[in-house]
């Protein structure tokens, strides 16, 4: 990949653009099936993931953002709005306008590593199956390199290359999940979709597997794009961190600035609730309860739509849609009065470094 200038060891170019992105599933009624509507899970959201870096998209449940990696890897095909990919020559293809033939050689560059290990990995097939599976399908391997490739593979995530015979009932969720890293690694991919990765995990496992993502990102420069709902998780693995709420991004920035200095309301609340590590009551007065319900996507508030939730909301966050905006040094915010809001981060408490 042509990556141009880099800085820590990360490219300073993208390897993912994603342009107005937008998926609008559409609600159907009656006999024959009317649309009379369509629920907006990503409404046009735009950001980009660098050659070697960690990009989290974060927020609540039913923001949008797993699906947002799912258009990413084409299981949905978007509404409208761009995916650009860039190739080994530096040019860029907008992986939207792809048939399935013409998608094969990029699903072996990007791969997905799904939430629920247990769901993920299919029953009836062994390990050696399961991870085999891509190579077999691109004919990557030769038939008889494919114990020695997967036998690699299960060492490099943690495994023994023994256990390649057994299926998955026979596993800990923890081993499931490195069984599902060592099939996202078949391909020699260069960005991987971590779509809540760790979140069906004890703490104590969900410590493993991150450093296991950590270091084979290192290992084998992987670019990854990191979809979660836990803010004290994304801290540790993210370069920088996309907060996102009813389908768009709010608030877009380095992770040390996003969690010392956040510039949206709502980034503020979610700060607010991570978990310190010696609670005090203190803290806890700290707390931000939001009032009232997550937006519904099929039928969102007018302007900004957060604004029946946030507590410094004013007349003109009713009426007019703010859009995301550059702050400085790579932050990016879509509030009307970002200028003027004094957030509180998490630094005081601790939790950043």
């Amino acid at each position: 990949m042509a990556d141009g200038s880099t800085q820590n060891g990360k490219s300073q170019t993208p390897l993912l653009e994603v342009q107005n992105l937008k998926m609008h599933f559409p609600i159907k009624r009656g006999v024959f099936q009317h649309v009379v509507g369509h629920v907006k899970a990503v409404d046009d959201v735009n950001f980009h993931v660098n050659g070697g870096e960690t990009l989290s998209l974060v927020g609540e449940s039913g923001c949008g953002k797993t699906t947002t990696g799912r258009c990413i890897m084409r299981i949905y095909s978007p509404t409208s709005g761009s995916v650009h990919y860039r190739q080994p020559d530096g040019n860029m293809v907008d992986l939207t306008t792809l048939n399935r033939d013409e998608l094969r050689p990029y699903r072996q560059k990007i791969r997905m590593v799904f939430q629920d290990p247990f769901a993920s990995l299919n029953p009836r097939m062994s390990v050696l199956e399961v991870i085999s599976d891509p190579l077999r399908v691109n004919n990557l391997v030769p038939n008889s390199e494919l114990q020695d490739r997967v036998a690699l593979l299960l060492r490099r995530v943690g495994l023994r290359p023994e256990y390649m015979r057994r299926y998955p009932h026979a596993f800990s969720g923890g081993e499931r999940q490195r069984i599902g890293i060592a099939r996202a690694l078949a391909t020699n991919p260069e960005l991987i979709v971590l779509d809540e990765a760790v979140s069906a995990l004890d703490v104590s496992v969900r410590a493993q597997i991150l450093n296991l993502l950590k270091d084979l990102q290192e290992e084998f420069h992987l670019t990854y794009l990191f979809v979660a709902h836990d803010l004290s998780v994304v801290e540790h693995v993210s370069d920088r961190v996309a907060v996102m709420y009813v389908g768009k991004i709010v608030e877009l920035a380095p992770t040390v600035e996003l969690y010392t200095r956040p510039k949206h309301p709502y980034t503020e609340a979610l700060l607010s609730a991570v978990p310190k590590p010696d609670p005090t009551l203190r803290s806890r007065k700290n707390r931000i309860a939001l009032q009232g319900e997550v937006a519904d996507p099929s039928d969102p508030p007018s302007g900004c739509y957060f604004h029946p939730r946030c507590p410094y909301a004013k007349d003109r966050c009713r009426t007019e849609t703010p859009a995301l905006r550059e702050m400085g040094n790579g932050h990016q915010v879509a509030c009307h009065f970002a200028e003027e809001l004094e957030l509180r981060g998490v630094v005081a408490e601790g939790v950043v470094s």
